[in-house]
């Protein structure tokens, strides 16, 4: 459950609207975004290499979109977000949205318990 927390605080209550418009644009934004992002990890833990995990993979995960690559990929639909134009905007935004947090929860799970 903390680190779910800490996710979502660092994710949505710690990320300005700068941060978001400018992360996949602006390498020195996205370092800024997950710094602020992995600082709530700092009252889960005190290691460095899980913190430098976190803060890495989030880093990479959110300046290159790496879930839309996933899903186009995955949905074998190589333009726009990896959905079908016939998908609903509202649709394949949400879904992306959804596969990027499982990946930064999934490797936040991972550095939380090496």
């Amino acid at each position: 459950m903390e680190q779910i927390l800490a996710h979502l605080v660092g994710d949505y209550i710690l990320q300005t609207h700068w941060m978001a418009v400018n992360k996949v644009n602006k390498l020195y934004v996205a370092i800024i975004h997950a710094f602020t992002y992995t600082l709530p990890f700092l009252l889960i833990i005190q290691e460095i290499v899980p913190l430098l995990i976190i803060f890495g993979t989030h880093v990479v995960i959110d300046r290159y979109r790496v879930a839309m690559y996933i899903t186009r990929i995955k949905n074998w639909c190589f333009t726009g977000n990896g959905y079908p134009e016939s998908t609903p905007v509202w649709l394949s935004t949400w879904l992306v949205i959804i596969l990027d947090n499982t990946l930064h929860l999934l490797i936040n799970y991972y550095a939380l318990t090496i």
